[in-house]
């Protein structure tokens, strides 16, 4: 590989789905080899370890990180790191989230290329299933790649396995990785199982509506950058359109309930085109006590406030370990999810109650009585009692005598802090086996209601307003409360616009891990951070568009000429 700093000789093995999403492989690691690779079982483990860097992408902190900080719907919590989420000058060249994820893609690049290199030389395996085993390696490919062209523009392209290190590296244009990507998905699109409901397919697996919908994003993206074709955006819609259009036959399509596609336990709905498996094992989770530099699910914990700090209150793992990294802004919560009567997806989206599990901590009533306060109210007994309501964020505002009157903490918009304000739900795991460990629950990453907005966006930028709204209205009637009032929800084709796409992607996508992704493609990063996440606003820089390439990667190019750095960093 052509990055000294990442390559690794050890086979790296993932959840592999064998017969159901409770199955695991028997996983066994074994030396990456040419002369290993070109067995059956090499060739199978190989697969097994490609699918497995995807758990170091999704899961643990740096791609969450590099995805939702510094973002208009994200700023650093309590917690958090102030350098990425503020464009600070600590964030440079040596942060670790950016290593962590370009070396991370480089790892398992390789991996893939294994994969795809060695399989027609493996006996053994009949054509049919090596050919579906390489169109997975490709996907992954394009994937990896797709997650380094975003975050970094031209990047070093490596096409085949390398068994060896080298000192040397070049940047290949952005234009020649983004047709490498296009390619790899077009030719597995071809030979993987067309649905993940289908046949028996699992869940994680790569397969053709996945690669599909994977296509049209990478259509889409390219049509705003540099090396962008006269015909992405067109592009970009019909794959989006196709699938959409197939998906009933495919046996995959929207959930009537919003707040269906993320409950626990349903991960592997129909609307889920791909996800990322995660295990309890801990020879290849990290560790049961947080283990951040491994591939922990971390997500869990990520969004959650300090609520034990709340009298009658204390940490449990229905509520989660409270790590805090990032909290919405107030653009998010009161603007972007400023509807709330017609629309469903505030409510479930975020966690505004918590109930008293601490009866040792619970307040009492003090001496006099505030104004207001509840008829039952006795100065000097409990406020409320176990079970009870003890903190509640209404999402309006209320009067500071409203505040004083009511039992339970009442926080109003104007006093969400870093520590304290609405919790993101989608990642919560109640199923835990204590407070502090890690989840196992999937990550969705891909689902059918995101190609209904790529199919929108697309059309939009075709100058085809008409077309586009009737997407980005099935997605919003879908969200509609009651169920029958899913006109409510819709808009006309004068109401769209691109702030109205990114708005509508942050109500529907919120929290999964693409907002950054999204602003920069659509050239509103700088902007949107400036109007609406003030810690950051006076910071950011046009150059911030990039991210920085690793040190790591350039300390580790000595030979020939200097791998060259992006502008400003």
């Amino acid at each position: 590989m052509k990055n000294k700093s990442c390559y690794i000789y050890i086979l790296m093995v993932a959840l592999i789905l064998t017969g159901s999403c409770n199955k695991k492989l028997a996983e066994n690691p074994r030396s990456l080899t040419p002369a290993f690779l070109k067995t059956a079982q090499g060739l199978q483990q190989g697969l097994d370890a490609a699918y497995a860097g995807t758990r170091n992408i999704w899961g643990p902190q740096a791609y969450f990180h590099l995805t939702l900080a510094g973002t208009d719907m994200w700023k650093r919590g309590i917690d958090g790191t102030a350098s990425i989420n503020e464009y600070t000058s600590g964030f440079t060249s040596s942060d670790g989230n950016v290593s962590s994820v370009w070396n991370t893609c480089y790892t398992y690049i390789n991996t893939c290329n294994a994969v795809i290199d060695f399989a027609s030389k493996v006996a053994g395996i009949d054509s049919t299933t090596k050919n579906e085993m390489i169109g997975e390696a490709q996907f992954l490919r394009g994937q990896y790649y797709f997650i380094l062209v975003q975050f970094w523009g031209d990047v070093t392209l490596n096409e085949h396995f390398q068994s060896v290190p080298t000192t040397s590296a070049t940047r290949a244009p952005m234009a020649d990785v983004y047709n490498f990507i296009i390619q790899d998905l077009e030719d597995a699109i071809k030979v993987l199982p067309p649905s993940p409901q289908q046949n028996g397919v699992l869940p994680g697996k790569a397969t053709g509506a996945a690669a599909r919908h994977l296509l049209a994003k990478v259509y889409l993206t390219r049509g705003y950058s540099s090396a962008k074709q006269p015909d992405d955006f067109k592009n970009a819609a019909s794959e989006a359109i196709g699938l959409i259009n197939d998906a009933p036959s495919l046996g995959i399509g929207l959930l009537p309930d919003f707040g269906d596609v993320f409950r626990e336990g349903n991960e592997a709905n129909k609307e889920v085109l791909w996800s990322v498996q995660h295990t309890s094992d801990l020879a290849y989770n990290g560790s049961p006590k947080q283990n951040s530099s491994g591939p922990d699910n971390l997500y869990c914990h990520l969004w959650v406030p300090q609520y034990e700090r709340v009298p009658g209150m204390q940490r449990s793992t229905l509520y989660g370990r409270p790590y805090i990294r990032e909290v919405p802004t107030l653009w998010l919560l009161d603007t972007a999810f400023a509807e709330r009567q017609n629309d469903t997806r505030y409510h479930k989206t975020f966690q505004t109650v918590w109930l008293c599990n601490n009866p040792a901590g619970i307040p009492v009533w003090p001496n006099p009585l505030p104004p207001g306060a509840p008829a039952d109210a006795v100065s000097g007994q409990p406020k409320f009692a176990l079970g009870d309501t003890a903190i509640y964020m209404p999402g309006y505002n209320v009067t500071d005598a409203q505040i004083a009157a009511a039992p339970y903490l009442l926080i109003p918009p104007r006093k969400y802090s870093i520590a304290l304000s609405p919790a993101m739900t989608k990642y919560f795991d109640t199923k835990r086996s204590d407070q502090n460990a890690p989840s196992i629950r999937p990550i969705i990453v891909y689902r059918l209601a995101g190609t209904y907005l790529i199919a929108a966006e697309a059309l939009y930028e075709m100058g085809d307003a008409a077309d586009a709204v009737q997407y980005i209205n099935a997605v919003r009637e879908r969200a509609a409360y009651p169920t029958g009032n899913a006109a409510a929800m819709d808009i006309t084709a004068g109401q769209l616009s691109l702030d109205f796409i990114l708005d509508e992607r942050a109500r529907e996508l919120c929290g999964e891990t693409t907002r950054w992704l999204d602003l920069v493609r659509t050239h509103q990063l700088v902007e949107r951070v400036q109007q609406h996440n003030p810690p950051a606003a006076p910071n950011i820089q046009p150059f911030d568009v990039l991210r920085p390439i690793p040190q790591s990667q350039i300390d580790a190019v000595t030979t020939g000429p200097a791998y060259p750095q992006n502008t400003g960093w």
